[in-house]
């Protein structure tokens, strides 16, 4: 699963959106079903930014990072692991902070201008991610990749989520999003989508329905089916129990079948 946007905004070991997540996934575990997070960061890379007099600018829906911002970036978002870890692991989870630089976990290479050191369709080495799994652990992945030169790589959280799912042959991927359901006009509530084809997506991809946040997830959803996983579902993250509700159906959701 991914796990980003503003159920993020509070990293505090106190808050109620962790700490539900952390039931969601020991429940998943007592039932011997394996699962890894990979976590975003947007808005703490941001305020990072931000507080450095840095301008930041998106394309796409991705992040602009030059070798400068690529810092600040691992920064940021190895400060989120590392809060995100403590929370959980105070709300009762055994898991374990990584990220795609571990044993080379992830890797990429930077696509270059406009998006700098931005890196699309990571290889993904799942050697560890099963090993920590042998342990009776969770890892919490941060998305940053090393790309042939060692150097670092940022790749987009929905884009690393999608690879690992394809990667490791993944039942399920959900991806938790800020609202709660694809929509085929995006400024339409009325248009939510409760499943949509990959052909459909490509559509509204092509069609520019699909823009800004939406278009990384909607490309990682067709890279995870494509790679091997069974399905995928996007939920509103900011709301307790999002996991253990959509894998539930009780909440909205929709669902990219092949």
């Amino acid at each position: 699963m991914k796990l980003g946007g503003h159920a993020l905004d509070s990293l505090s070991p106190a808050s109620p959106l962790l700490a539900a997540l952390a039931d969601d996934v020991r429940a998943l575990r007592a039932k011997n079903i394996d699962v890894v997070i990979v976590h975003g960061g947007g808005p703490q890379i941001t305020e990072l930014l931000e507080a450095t007099g840095r301008v930041t600018a998106f394309h796409d829906g991705l992040r602009v990072t030059d070798e400068v911002t690529m810092e600040y970036v691992a920064m940021a978002l190895g400060h989120v692991n590392i809060h995100l870890v403590a929370a959980l692991v105070h709300a009762g989870l055994t898991c374990v902070g990584l990220s795609g630089v571990d044993n080379g976990l992830l890797r990429a290479e930077a696509v270059g201008l406009p998006w700098g050191r931005i890196g699309a369709a990571p290889k993904v080495d799942g050697e560890l991610i099963v090993n920590v799994w042998r342990d009776a652990l969770t890892p919490i992945v941060s998305p940053v990749a090393l790309d042939h030169a060692g150097e670092l790589v940022n790749c987009n959280a929905d884009v690393a989520a999608g690879a690992l799912a394809g990667a490791l042959d993944a039942e399920l991927l959900v991806l938790l999003s800020d609202i709660d359901q694809l929509r085929s006009d995006p400024n339409d509530e009325v248009s939510a989508l409760d499943t949509v084809s990959g052909d459909e997506v490509r559509r509204l991809l092509d069609s520019g329905a699909a823009r800004e946040g939406m278009r990384p997830k909607m490309l990682a959803a067709l890279d995870a089916l494509e790679g091997g996983a069974r399905r995928v579902l996007l939920a509103n993250g900011t709301r307790e129990h999002a996991l253990r509700d959509a894998l539930d159906n009780t909440i909205p959701t929709t669902e990219v079948v092949r």
